[in-house]
């Protein structure tokens, strides 16, 4: 077995910047619990796991590659206009083991989550972190929270966001 670094890093940061907000959670929160249960199960996995949540794009960037990861994950949570809802993976558009890491996390959690409404993976070459990271990247849109059904997924089942997003990791290396 090969072990393989992931660097997890759990979107925006608590006290600095909460991301999107709806129905009493926030983004930064959300995406910390998630992140930690990642970093859980890929290190009873076996692999190595770092996870690091901070304000600064350059400094989360410089850490992943300081940590000479292989896989590169920010988790977030999406918001747009409390109607939108789904799951959305995203990767930069150059990068064929960035969209083949997108293609297993994603149909993980559609595959446990079969009410959520898969938004499929997308390339963008605007997200920074997708941009300046060494290793293959990838941003996960778990759901949104500021549309209910949504929201209540994010808050009630963390732990199969985490277990899908470990899944898909798993598979991938």
């Amino acid at each position: 077995m090969v072990i393989i670094k992931i660097f997890i890093n759990p979107g925006h940061c608590p006290g600095a910047d909460s991301g999107a907000v709806g129905f009493g959670i926030t983004e930064a929160e959300t995406a910390l619990k998630i992140g930690e249960k990642v970093q859980r199960l890929l290190i009873n996995a076996g692999e190595q796991a770092k996870l690091f949540q901070y304000d600064g794009l350059q400094e989360i960037c410089d850490a992943s590659d300081n940590f000479n990861a292989d896989i590169f994950v920010s988790i977030h949570c999406n918001a747009f206009n409390g109607a939108a809802h789904g799951v959305e993976t995203w990767y930069y558009p150059t990068s064929s083991a960035g969209k083949n890491l997108a293609l297993q996390i994603q149909s993980q959690i559609v595959k446990n989550f079969p009410t959520l409404f898969d938004r499929k993976i997308k390339a963008t070459s605007t997200f920074y972190v997708l941009r300046n990271t060494i290793a293959p990247a990838v941003l996960v849109e778990t759901a949104f929270v500021d549309n209910w059904g949504d929201n209540q997924l994010l808050r009630y089942r963390a732990d199969d966001f985490a277990k899908s997003i470990a899944q898909g990791i798993l598979n991938y290396g």
